[in-house]
């Protein structure tokens, strides 16, 4: 990957992410329930309790599951729901050592349609809908990822400056835009119940 990343608003924690298709991709699996910049800093953590610089699918796949959560468990824990979260870790890496030989770039690499890629990336395990369409606006909007028809089938996440999710975010103020955007669809998700 040819793109410096500014997810985690940290030095190393946005190098990794940068250089390697699989922190992204835990990285965006970890984006739930938690501030985005500790989800995208979560692929450096895991590296560095596995004495690794970068992260490697077959080893994340065939760690011992009980080993992991106690890696991913350790004060700083790496998500509010670490067990959970190792587990989901996990099963993604093995699905992408069972579907890509352990390769996560490869999800995206030969894609040449946009409907396909969203499928592709539907398809990992901890991806629905939403998460597949904010990685694949990430993949379009900063890492030169353009098979034909991505911004549709990214959605809105696609539309230029739209500053809804990860995939706008540049640097600390667009990291704001994101947070204001996110906290104006809470208040009206609240409005609209009452």
């Amino acid at each position: 990957m040819d793109a410096t990343l500014h997810l985690a608003q940290q030095e190393e924690a946005d190098a990794l992410l940068s250089r390697s298709p699989l922190a992204a991709l835990v990285g965006m699996l970890l984006d739930q329930q938690v501030p985005m910049e500790w989800a995208f800093a979560g692929p450096y953590t895991i590296a560095q309790r596995m004495g690794a610089e970068d992260l490697d699918a077959h080893d994340i796949a065939a760690y011992d599951p009980d080993a992991f959560v106690e890696l991913l468990s350790t004060k700083p824990a790496v998500h509010r729901y670490p067990g959970a979260m190792a587990g989901r870790v996990q099963k993604l890496c093995q699905y992408l050592v069972e579907q890509y030989d352990g390769n996560a770039e490869a999800v995206w690499q030969d894609v040449t349609d946009g409907k396909e890629l969203l499928r592709r990336l539907n398809d990992l395990p901890g991806f629905g809908k939403q998460k597949a369409q904010i990685f694949l606006a990430l993949l379009g909007k900063q890492l030169g990822v353009h098979p034909k028809g991505w911004q549709e089938a990214a959605g809105s996440y696609g539309e230029p400056k739209a500053y809804r999710s990860v995939a706008d975010i540049t640097g600390p103020e667009s990291l704001q835009k994101v947070r204001a955007h996110k906290q104006e669809m809470k208040a009206a998700a609240k409005a609209a119940k009452n």
